[in-house]
Order: structure tokens, then sequence, then C-alpha cells
């Protein structure tokens, strides 16, 4: 006697499709994507209507990349990514990622997917699939609008660098997508943090703060000199490293470092989530 009904195939189940254009319905799916579509132009008008930018921007890197990003497409892209890479990517990761179960649990409809019957790593898979992809379209919006408008409005020109000459347009564009790469890489961390607590919990909210908050004190612990070496362990001290890829020549030390450190700890999240959701009883 066959254990499965006549027809049934579990791959068939769960379309990817389908969880695609039922995430692309959701409201915070929505703001999400317009706000990385808005933010460029939200900098841009700072830019147009902020004074003549003879106050001090602080100094170091991001006076530096203040003061190049009105001089050409490229660099206002490079600055826009600057800005965000520090939280709002972040936010936006974990948001795209601790939401997915969390939120079905939330609903109490989780239990019904999982009786249609879709198999439990079949569904996490999609999910993450899915979750993944937009995180990875919310950073190519963000870039690709600061591009266009930033073209538009300063032109097109040589890729500044804090850290070497300028750079070639056409080289340029391929630095600024290796620093998306690694930036989609490192991203990881938080994607597969803010996964493993969407499992865990049934609190949306909490996976996603939970998720954003650790990112944070990563962060902080990272700029505690005395834990020594102990800091090349934790998730966020490669998490700069793409400056790198705007030197002459380009230094790639760290940059190799961070995305072999971020797949390794995306990696064992997503084991967590897995095993966790394989074997845990759904009751919502």
């Amino acid at each position: 006697m066959s254990a499965a009904a006549t027809g049934y195939r579990a791959t068939a189940t769960m379309p990817i499709l389908a969880e695609v254009r039922r995430q692309a319905s959701r409201r915070r799916t929505q703001l999400a994507l317009g706000f990385m579509a808005l933010l460029p132009v939200i900098i841009l008008l700072a830019f147009e209507f902020g004074g003549d930018g003879d106050d001090d921007n602080g100094g170091g890197a991001f006076a530096s990349l203040v003061d190049l990003a009105t001089s050409g497409g490229l660099n206002f892209a490079l600055f826009s990514i600057f800005v965000s890479a520090g939280f709002l990517l972040v936010v936006v990761v974990a948001l795209f990622c601790g939401d997915t179960v969390a939120s079905e649990a939330s609903w109490g409809s989780l239990r019904y997917l999982l009786a249609v019957p879709v198999p439990r790593a079949r569904l996490l898979g999609v999910k993450l699939i899915v979750a993944l992809g937009y995180s990875l379209l919310a950073l190519l919006t963000l870039a690709g609008t600061a591009l266009l408008i930033g073209t538009l409005r300063y032109g097109w020109h040589p890729l500044g660098s804090t850290v070497a000459a300028e750079i070639p347009a056409g080289e340029g564009v391929l630095r600024l997508l290796a620093i998306l790469g690694y930036l989609a890489v490192v991203l990881l961390v938080v994607a597969g943090l803010a996964f493993l607590l969407s499992v865990l919990t049934d609190a949306a909210l909490g996976a996603v703060g939970g998720a954003v908050l650790l990112w944070i004190l990563s962060g902080i612990l990272d700029q505690i000199t005395a834990l020594g070496s102990i800091r090349n362990f934790l998730p966020t001290h490669y998490s700069d490293a793409w400056l790198g890829l705007l030197s002459t020549p380009v230094q790639t030390d760290d940059v190799v470092k961070g995305a072999i450190s971020a797949v390794c700890y995306a990696t064992v999240f997503w084991a967590l989530a897995f095993y966790r959701f394989t074997r845990k009883d759904i009751t919502s």
C-alpha cells in the first residue's frame, strides 16, 4: 500500500512563485521596497536643499564620501550604499527573513499550510529562498535607483575614492557590483539569525528586533579593543571590508575572510532553524 496519495509529489507543494506573489501582496514588502527606491531621492533632495556643505561632516571616511557624493552617479550610488549598509539594510533583511515564519505562526495559518500537506523542510526552504530573494531585490533597488538618479543629476564620471586615485567609470561599475555582492554575502548573517529567531518565536517583531539588536551588539563588542583577537570571530568584524575594494590595488584579504565568516555563520543559523522546525510541535 502506498504511503502517499496517488499523484502526490512533495516538490509540487507550495510553489516558489506562489510564495513570491503572496509576499509581494503584503504591505511590509511594498513599503520596504518602496522606501529603498525613495531613499536615494531623499538623499538627493538633502544635497540640493541642505545648504552649501561648508559644515564639518565629522571627518574620516564619511566626510570624504560626502564630498565625493555629488561628483557623479557612481559616487552618489556609493554614498547611498555607505549610509545604508550599517543599519537600514540590516533592518530590511531582518524584516524579510525574520517575519516570514513567525508571522504565519502569529496569524495561526502555519498549521494549515502543513496540513495541505506541505513537508516542513519544503515549507521552510521556500520561505527562506523567497525571503533572500526579496532581500537581494531591496539591495539592488537601492543601488539601481541611486545610480540612475545620481547619473541624471550629476552625470557619468569616474568613481572617486578616498584611498586611491579616480577609478574609470567602467571599472567603477565592476567595483560597485563587487561591493554589492560582498554586502549581500555579509547580510546573510542577519538573514540567518533572523530566520532562526523566526522559527523559535511566534512574534515577528521579536524575531526582527532580536536579529537587529544582536547585530548591533556584535558591532559594539567589535569596538572594544580589549577583546583582542576574539573580535575577529564576531560577525560584524569584517562588515566594512568592502571599502578595500575602492583602493588601488584592490585589498581583498579582509573581503575573503568576511565572506567566509558570513557563510559559516549563516549556514549554522539555517541548519539550527531547519533542525528546530522539523522537530517542533506546530500549534499555531
